[in-house]
């Protein structure tokens, strides 16, 4: 993750000297080339000299790649924020030159050696953007293991009874002063060993295993396994939205707010003037053939048809215009919200130039830079925001013949006045295909739902509208002072309701009443002024809008600090500390497909491609004419092959085959800014159905645990009794008979793990923990029905053998009638837990569906049975069983099938009563 030491270009005591990259100090002035060997800028470093272009996808996730823009040609009496004009100056350790330019040559001030843009070094190591992304990352949150207080909890609760267990066997074992106390010890101490279940950690691994490999077939992946039984625990579902509940294929709709025209007109039907600005007011650039940049610029572009060169000239494709020239441009800003630029055209059978500026921008910045508003302005806008689209306003102006020191001198404060309005340009951004179905499901399953996005609160607000996550009649956002009051307030999207900050009827009728949105603003003053009361209204807010990535971290991180458990969902650089710090943090892959394509279409096109290569390879027939795309003379072919031109189709069709392949294997390729490499999930696809799945096998995982901790109490229970009053009894068994009651035991545990979940989420949420009243009370009164059907039969055994005046604890196992009664017993106790306690609906199979499961318990019962009947006399001899008389036999079948329908019908009614999750109330 670090970067890799190179030599670099550094002006050091008045002249231009190589060093290695990581001896750069803050304060350093050093050259910046286009590296050969893709090597990554070694730090933070603001851009004195010459523009370039870089790509941040190492550290931002985004592919698109940035214009950087040198602070000489900023205005004098300009602050310098790097906090504010960080994304245009400042060049971040990690990301890479693509293309750069040098200070002209004519041009004034320090130069390198090796045409590189200058830089100032402003921070090194952990201080940079890419060390805090990092730290972030490395030690953010503690890993999550099966080492857990729960787990320490339980084992304790089992060694209270081990204990008592091995203190019974000391104190009667030593009342007999004959006997070895060595011995003795080493039997206390395998009491301890064995009633502690020494199986526990492999049990709970077998669970997460097989719950990674069933994630894995739907294209999940887990980096830390035992924070899956978390996500059957989740109370809040936290998605982005750009890019994760929505696509990012943006549509242009069209232009609005034209006067004479109806509500949104196509670009086709647009004024020239508002071609002019979509063309000419953006940050793109081309590189090798290729348009980078914001995709909403592109967008644009392609939308109203126009072809950007290399020069920064436009060219319309449709109408008729002159090309016009960007000659500058006065870059977007966060703070400004708005673009401006200067462009230029040559006048017909002229060699002089005119001159317009172009400006795009949020409605309400640009409304007081236009000469004359349309009465509707602010009505579309309002309107078009609620419908969910991003709108942006767009005016124009015509400077007329200037010359080029006229041209330098204007400022961004002369440009951006006096416009004249070209309209509102209107793009959505659609909802990906399976979104509603996803968050219905979620909903249902007793979940909160919300979003957090740094988009418009109206746009953020419609489409949580469409996804069903406010459907209150009116949705409140926090608003800051404004006409409609004076101070911070809550106001309704269509500004018929407001209300104060803390209403009076408190928190309840906010909640009761109205959806809520806060936005970044609105959080930052609630942290402020309001800390205890945003604790409170935080887990009741459905939508945060335009807030700051460390914002998104804060909301998750309060979420958690009250309880709840938390899973954040999203897709870029942006999301990283909220992917990290939430209990599940699930990373979707950008530039992924939706879902894996079918193996049947895959083998059609397959088939269809082989069909093509074998038709394109096949001879002309002699009457093909010239321009059928053959190429017919050598000449032509060797022209062709100069231009750098291929005609033939099959040669055609295997470079786009090759390139669509390179194109899916570079959507795959993880960096360090990809929302990936902090989240503990992954998908491998961009759809939001991860969810549902991860949620599935979060609860399936969950309740097998808390099943599995269920069966190893009682086995263990029953183990401490037989260990200690039946050892002192002379009980035992055979190396055949343990080997036997192993390999079920084994068996049984590894089908409870292999359980799947079911397809549909439940609505009814499973118990959250071991220490609950529900698994305590029915463990113990399960542990009460088996213990008496234990000693009952312990007690009729007893009375059936022959009185011993002394037990020699030391002596080789002999099969005797309380030997194979204890035997069976145990067997059979074995069995009913693992019966008995397997849950199955809603959460996973039940034991009709679980065959492997199934099968195990029908076998082992079938050979229960064997044994006590004695119908296999071969079988009862090989595993060292006697044969029980026959009035002993009929009351043994009896107590263990009472046994296990008490065990079974004291469950289900505990089950019933106490055995439901609850959904934390906010």
């Amino acid at each position: 993750m670090g970067n890799k030491p190179y030599m670099i270009q550094v002006y050091r005591n008045r002249k231009w000297r190589p060093i290695f990259s990581d001896e750069l100090l803050p304060g350093d002035i050093c050259s910046i080339t286009r590296s050969q060997n893709e090597n990554p800028v070694p730090c933070d470093m603001l851009l004195l000299r010459g523009p370039c272009i870089v790509d941040e996808s190492m550290l931002t996730g985004e592919s698109v790649p940035q214009m950087k823009e040198p602070v000489e040609n900023i205005e004098f009496d300009h602050v310098l924020d790097v906090s504010v004009d960080s994304r245009l100056h400042i060049i971040f350790g990690g990301t890479k030159v693509v293309q750069h330019t040098p200070p002209g040559k004519a041009s004034h001030g320090i130069k390198s050696g090796d045409n590189g843009c200058i830089a100032y070094v402003l921070r090194t190591g952990y201080n940079t953007s890419q060390g805090k992304l990092l730290k972030t990352i490395l030690y953010g949150v503690k890993r999550v293991t099966a080492n857990n207080l729960e787990t320490f909890m339980f084992i304790v609760f089992l060694l209270f009874f081990a204990i008592a267990a091995a203190s019974y066997v000391w104190i009667e074992g030593t009342k007999d002063e004959t006997r070895n106390k060595y011995k003795l010890f080493l039997e206390c101490t395998l009491i301890l060993t064995s009633v502690v279940p020494p199986e526990l950690p492999i049990e709970l691994s077998l669970a997460v295993n097989s719950s990674l490999l069933a994630l894995s077939k739907f294209g999940v992946f887990c980096t830390e396994p035992f924070r899956i039984p978390f996500a059957g625990k989740i109370d809040i579902c936290c998605f982005d939205k750009t890019g994760t509940l929505t696509t990012d294929q943006l549509v242009v709709e069209g232009i609005a707010g034209l006067p004479g025209k109806k509500r949104v007109s196509s670009i086709a039907e647009a004024p020239l003037e508002t071609h002019q600005v979509l063309a000419t007011c953006h940050s793109l650039a081309q590189l090798e053939d290729t348009l980078v940049g914001d995709p909403l610029e592109k967008a644009t572009l392609t939308a109203v048809d126009w072809n950007l060169t290399k020069g920064d000239v436009v060219i319309s494709q449709k109408i008729r215009s002159q090309p016009l020239k960007i000659v500058q441009r006065f870059h977007f800003s966060s703070a400004l919200k708005r673009m401006s630029v200067i462009a230029s055209k040559q006048e017909p059978g002229s060699v002089e130039c005119s001159y317009m500026v172009t400006v795009k921008g949020a409605a309400e910045t640009l409304k007081s830079m236009f000469t004359q508003i349309p009465e509707n302005y602010d009505e579309v806008h309002s309107e078009m925001s609620r419908e969910g689209a991003r709108v942006l306003s767009m005016g124009y102006k015509k400077l007329g013949q200037l010359s080029s020191s006229q041209v330098r001198e204007l400022t961004r404060d002369d440009v951006e006045k006096d416009l004249i309005f070209a309209g509102f340009v209107v793009i959505s951004c659609p909802l990906k295909s399976d979104s509603k179905a996803v968050i219905r499901d979620i909903l249902h399953s007793s979940h909160y739902v919300a979003m957090i996005t740094g988009d418009n609160p109206l746009t953020a607000c419609h489409v949580a509208k469409e996804l069903a996550l406010t459907k209150k009649p009116h949705t409140l956002v926090l608003t800051k002072p404004n006409t409609n009051d004076n101070e911070w307030h809550w106001e309704s999207i269509d500004e018929t309701v407001i209300l104060p900050i803390i209403p009076q009827g408190g928190r309840k009728e906010l909640i009761d009443k109205y959806d809520l949105c806060l936005t970044g603003e609105g959080l930052t003053e609630m942290q402020t002024s309001y800390m205890k009361y945003l604790n409170l209204l935080l887990p009741s807010v459905s939508v945060f809008a335009r807030v700051a990535p460390k914002q998104k971290e804060f909301v998750i991180t309060t979420l958690k600090s009250l309880g709840f458990v938390t899973l954040m969902c999203g897709d870029g650089t942006n999301d990283v500390g909220a992917l990290r710090h939430a209990h599940c943090g699930v990373a979707l892959l950008s530039n992924s497909p939706l879902k894996f394509p079918s193996k049947k279409k895959e083998k059609e096109k397959k088939d269809k491609d082989a069909n093509d290569s074998i038709k394109h390879r096949r001879p002309k027939a002699v009457g093909d004419k010239p321009g059928s795309g053959k190429i017919n003379t050598k000449a032509a072919r060797s022209r062709a092959v100069a231009k750098g031109e291929d005609l033939t189709m099959s040669k055609k069709k295997l470079n786009a085959m090759m390139k669509e392949i390179e194109d899916q294997e570079a959507a795959q390729v993880v960096k360090l800014g990809d929302a990936s490499i902090a989240s503990p999930f992954t998908s491998k696809l961009s759809s939001t159905k991860c969810v549902s799945h991860i949620v599935k096998q979060g609860r399936c995982t969950l309740v097998t645990t808390l099943q599995m901790f269920k069966i190893l109490a009682l086995n263990a229970l029953i183990l401490a009794y037989s260990q200690s009053v039946l050892y002192l009894d002379g009980v035992k068994f055979s190396d055949s008979q343990a080997t036997l009651q192993g390999l079920l035991l084994a068996g049984c545990f590894l089908f409870i793990s292999r359980s799947k979940p079911l397809k549909v989420l439940s609505k009814s949420r499973p118990l959250p923990n071991i220490f609950n009243v529900y698994t305590i009370v029915t463990v113990l009164s399960q542990f009460a029905v088996h213990f008496l059907a234990l000693v009952f039969l312990v007690q009729e055994a007893k009375s059936r053998s022959p009185k011993e005046d002394k037990i020699n604890l030391e002596k080789d196992f002999e099969p005797n009638i309380l030997n194979s009664t204890v035997y069976i017993i145990s067997m059979s106790l074995q069995l009913s837990t693992f019966a008995v306690n397997y849950k199955g609906h809603p959460f996973m199979e039940s034991l009709r569906e679980n065959k492997p499961l199934l099968f195990s318990i029908i076998f082992s019962s079938v050979g229960i049975i064997g044994l006590v009947s004695g119908l296999v006399p071969d079988l009862s001899h090989q595993f060292e069983i006697i044969d029980f008389p026959e009035e002993f036999r009929l009351i043994l079948i009896q107590v263990l099938a009472a046994d296990m329908l008490a065990a079974l019908v004291i469950d289900r009614t505990l089950q019933f009563l106490l055995g439901g999750g609850r959904l934390r109330s906010v």
